[in-house]
Parts: C-alpha cells; sequence; structure tokens
C-alpha cells in the first residue's frame, strides 16, 4: 500500500460526519497512500455531495486524466448515484479504464455506479469499504482493512465464511450484485446488466422484512433471479420486524423466496453495512463452493494493483 495513489469521489450524499472523513484520510496517509480529490470533502448541495454535474465530472474526469490513479474511493453512500447514470461518457470510460489496474471501489448508492458502469462500458468494480463509514470508523475493522488490500493487490483471492445452508453446491458464474434496494431500482431500465449464470449477492440496510421479500420477488418475478446460479445474502442490518408482522421476520422472507426461486439461497456473507466486509470485484469470473456448512468464494481476472 506505501504509495498507491488514492483518488476520492462523492457521487452520493455529502460528508456529514467530518471527523470520520478525516480519520479516513488520517489513516491511508499513515499506510503511505497519497491521496487526491480532497475538494470533494467540502462540498454538499441539499443531501448531496455537490451538484449532479460536479458529481458526475468526479467520474468522468477519469476518462480524461493522463495518468490514472491506483484506486477511485467512494467517500460514503445514501443517494444521488442514480442521478448521474444519464450524465456519464461511458464510452470514453471503457476506453480509458477497460483492462487498467485502476480499482473503483465503494458499496450501498455505488451500487447504481456498478450496475450501470458494467452494463454500458463493461467495467468491473468492487463491492468494498469506503473511506468514511470504513475506513474512518472510530474502530477500524481489521477484518475489512485487511481483506481489501489483500484483494486488490492479487490477481485472484478467496474467501470463506460459515453459512446456516445444508446445500453441497459447486457452481461458477460471474459475481456481481451490492445493495439490494438499488439493484431493483433499474431493473428494466439500459443501466442493469444482462448476466446470465452469475453469483448474485445482495445486502440492506433498514428495510423491514416484508420489504426485502418484495424485493426480492421483484427479482424473481422480473427473470433476473431464474438467470442465475445462486443468491448470497450478505448483511441485512436494521431491517426489523414490526408489531404487526405476528412473528414473521427475515428468516421467513428468505425461507420464501428458495421455496418460490427454487434456487441456491446461501447465507452469512459479510457484506453490506456492518464493520466486516469483504471487498468483491463486480464482473470478475467466480466459483462459488459450498459443503458442511462453509461456504467458499473464490475470484480472479479483475483489476489490481501492480506489484510494488
Amino acid at each position: 500500500m506505501p504509495d498507491t495513489r488514492i483518488r476520492l469521489i462523492a457521487p452520493s450524499g455529502y460528508p456529514h460526519d467530518r471527523a470520520a472523513m478525516a480519520r479516513g484520510v488520517a489513516r491511508l496517509r499513515e499506510a503511505g497512500c497519497e491521496l487526491d480529490g480532497l475538494e470533494v470533502l467540502d462540498r454538499s448541495e441539499q443531501r448531496y455531495a455537490g451538484s449532479d454535474a460536479e458529481r458526475a465530472a468526479d467520474l468522468n474526469a477519469l476518462a480524461t486524466r493522463d495518468e490514472l490513479p491506483d484506486v477511485v474511493l467512494a467517500i460514503r453512500g445514501g443517494y444521488g448515484a442514480t442521478r448521474l447514470l444519464t450524465q456519464l461518457h461511458y464510452d470514453a470510460l471503457r476506453e480509458r479504464l477497460g483492462g487498467s489496474s485502476t480499482v473503483l471501489v465503494g458499496h450501498s448508492d455505488f451500487t447504481a455506479l456498478q450496475l450501470a458502469l458494467h452494463a454500458k462500458s463493461g467495467l468491473c468494480t468492487f463491492s468494498g469499504p469506503m473511506l468514511g463509514a470504513d475506513f474512518g470508523a472510530e474502530a477500524l475493522s481489521e477484518f475489512t482493512w485487511r481483506h481489501f488490500w489483500d484483494t486488490v493487490r492479487a490477481p485472484s483471492a478467496q474467501v470463506a465464511w460459515a453459512t446456516t445452508s445444508e446445500l453441497e453446491l459447486d457452481v461458477e458464474g460471474p459475481l456481481w450484485g451490492g445493495n439490494l434496494a438499488v439493484l431493483c431500482s433499474l431493473v428494466g431500465t439500459p443501466y442493469f446488466p444482462a448476466i446470465e449464470g452469475g453469483i448474485l449477492f445482495v445486502e440492506d440496510v433498514g428495510e423491514p422484512p416484508f420489504r426485502i421479500e418484495r424485493l426480492l420477488y421483484q427479482l424473481h418475478l422480473s427473470g433476473v433471479l431464474g438467470r442465475q446460479r445462486a443468491l448470497l445474502l450478505g448483511n441485512f442490518s436494521q431491517c426489523r420486524p414490526s408489531g404487526y408482522d405476528n412473528g414473521y421476520d427475515l428468516g421467513d422472507s428468505f425461507a420464501q423466496i428458495r421455496r418460490a426461486s427454487a434456487m441456491p439461497v446461501i447465507d452469512g456473507l459479510p457484506i453490506g453495512h456492518e464493520p466486516d466486509k469483504f471487498t468483491l470485484p463486480f464482473g470478475a469470473p467466480a466459483r462459488l463452493r459450498v459443503a458442511g456448512g462453509t461456504a467458499q468464494l473464490s475470484f480472479s481476472d479483475y483489476p489490481h494493483l501492480p506489484p510494488p
């Protein structure tokens, strides 16, 4: 990580937690990283980190840079990336970034950009940590930090986690996914990639169980789930039932989707709005193996930092 060049972008919400942003900047600098794009930390317009034009320009500028950064890091999520999709220069971004080693990383609302950049530019990006909530957390997750650097500094990686699934499974396909609500918001648009035989991962925050079920049904009824080899469930933080639910909870919603879709559903993936998270390459070829309550996911052929 020494001398890693990191460019900050702010495609969604403004940096409301300035202390977290400052901690993230300090930690990355202490690790030997060079940061630019710090001006995005001073932008705000209503709930956004600047105007739509400013936030789209953060990304479009990558297409015209003489020297690309090693890492393009989103500062936070929230909402706002969807408003940029019609303003991105997809052909130019494909020509400049396609085949490069530049790592574009974020999660949550960043999912909208990942979907669009894969659908329109064929780019492989990363679902992973962001500046504020992750690198700037009061207590830095060593799990998240280590897995991020281990993944983006190697041409391939493998992760494993415990699952309650009793399935035995061995499948291969493109790895993709992200925030469930954002995924569903783009179904049926030109910015939603037509991925066949994929390994789809999803996560969300603050949605009650019945809404999670409804979102998963949208993927099922639109045919998206039926075209995948497996569905991986990440963290569903603060997704609590109400008294009206009469005991219906997340487990019931996931069980219903298993019945309705008849596809392998594997839980326990550390991804989403919790401190510990994997860094996963969106669009990379992957292999998923499940047996004995353990899931293993290996992936390769994704952008990664050149050796020092």
